[in-house]
């Protein structure tokens, strides 16, 4: 299969690119290396080095020949994405290429336009490339499962059943998103699924549970390590407390840490994802799955880092930090996951063993975390936005080794 990948250089994109390559599948990715940028902005860096894009393709190049090509550029550019889909005609896209954080979504108003606008109509210049030059490809687009909130409601794989006034439908999963990052996704379901009803086109979103880990199978040596952020605007939770137990940082939760979420380890992402591109939808259907392994409240989580760490010797210590984000503390929260494991699916990383994996490749690279500590406890107010960053990212570079 011929496969694009956007948003390659980053951390589940470059993931993704060399599980496809190797199941012999042809691989093209695009990226504009935001991530790269706005982790310098907010003032820190990947805890585990990665090397320049450039170089991280002629590695490629050197294994898979012709089979991994790449071009550098923005999808917000119409005439760029129309112009790599009509060139390389991929059967799958892989959508990996917004703004992922949701804290840098909150700090000001220029960051949230950033935020909304780079997502939003990123996605629609996809949608209309692929109409007009590979309206049979598949498009397997990252959502969240943020999307959906906190209901007091089990929470259905994108559509649910309702009886109203003595009549019954199928109606789209009610979406209480509580960032603007996660709005800005729920706009791009929308605009996904319409685009699917409109032109024909065959989607799957996948509502992601929060992805942890340094490492898959095919990242064997330090030229294929993928990036990994630990500060408290792109440092996903358990990453997070990983990187501060290997310091001795107290591990950051968040009010009273009963939010639950659905969580994932990076390997099986990678392995959802290539499921899906080798299983599509039916040309012109709208398919939504929730990916993730197992749900856990996050002073759970805390707990477990800590005893894991101390039979490492590590110092961990928890510690409850007064909460900068607008949300529920203590929730109900059960969510179906069933399509995934209906197409094949089996987590193959206990949580355990990959905290373990973690704080080993971790603790290699100590004095990186530490020399960037305080960007774990600078925090973003939900409510009010934050000064601590001055101006937004512009024009994304090309940035030398992290």
């Amino acid at each position: 299969m011929k496969v694009l990948i956007l948003g390659l250089d980053g951390y589940i994109g470059w993931s993704l690119a060399l599980r496809q390559l190797s199941l012999g599948n042809e691989v093209c990715g695009i990226d504009n290396f935001s991530r790269r940028k706005s982790v310098e902005e907010i003032g820190s860096w990947s805890a585990i080095p990665i090397l320049p894009i450039e170089k991280r393709i002629s590695i490629l190049q050197q294994e898979y020949g012709d089979k991994i090509s790449f071009y550098a550029g923005d999808l917000v550019d119409s005439n760029f994405a129309s112009d790599v889909i009509k060139k390389f005609k991929p059967d799958a896209i892989v959508h990996l290429a917004e703004q992922p954080s949701a804290p840098y979504s909150m700090i000001d108003q220029s960051h949230t336009l950033y935020t909304q606008s780079n997502n939003v109509l990123g996605t629609l210049n996809v949608l209309f490339a692929m109409r007009n030059h590979a309206p049979k490809s598949h498009l397997i687009k990252l959502g969240t499962m943020g999307e959906y909130g906190t209901p007091d409601l089990e929470i259905t794989e994108g559509f649910m059943e309702v009886e109203f006034r003595g009549k019954k439908a199928t109606i789209p999963y009610p979406r209480f998103a509580g960032s603007w990052y996660h709005w800005s996704k729920v706009h791009d379901s929308n605009n996904v699924a319409f685009a699917c009803k409109l032109w024909g086109l065959r989607s799957t979103d996948i509502m992601q549970g929060v992805v942890y880990g340094t490492r898959t199978s095919q990242i064997t040596d330090p030229s294929k390590h993928t990036r990994f952020d630990f500060d408290e605007i792109f440092g996903t939770v358990i990453n997070r407390y990983c990187a501060q137990a290997v310091i001795g940082h107290p591990l950051t939760v968040y009010g009273k840490g009963g939010q639950t979420r659905g969580f994932l380890a990076l390997e099986d992402s990678v392995q959802c994802m290539s499921i899906l591109i080798a299983n599509p939808p039916e040309t012109g259907e709208y398919r939504v799955v929730n990916q993730f392994d197992q749900q856990y409240q996050v002073s759970d989580l805390a707990e477990r880092v800590k005893r894991i760490a101390d039979k490492k010797g590590l110092d961990a210590q928890v510690q409850r930090f007064e909460n900068p984000r607008v949300e529920k503390e203590e929730h109900y929260y059960k969510a179906d996951h069933e399509q995934l494991k209906k197409l094949g699916f089996k987590a193959t990383r206990h949580i355990d063993d990959e905290i373990n994996i973690m704080l080993d490749d971790l603790i290699i690279h100590e004095d990186r975390i530490r020399a960037k500590k305080d960007q774990m406890t600078k925090l973003v107010k939900w409510r009010d936005g934050s000064d601590m960053i001055k101006q937004r990212v512009v024009n994304p570079l090309i940035l030398p080794m992290d």
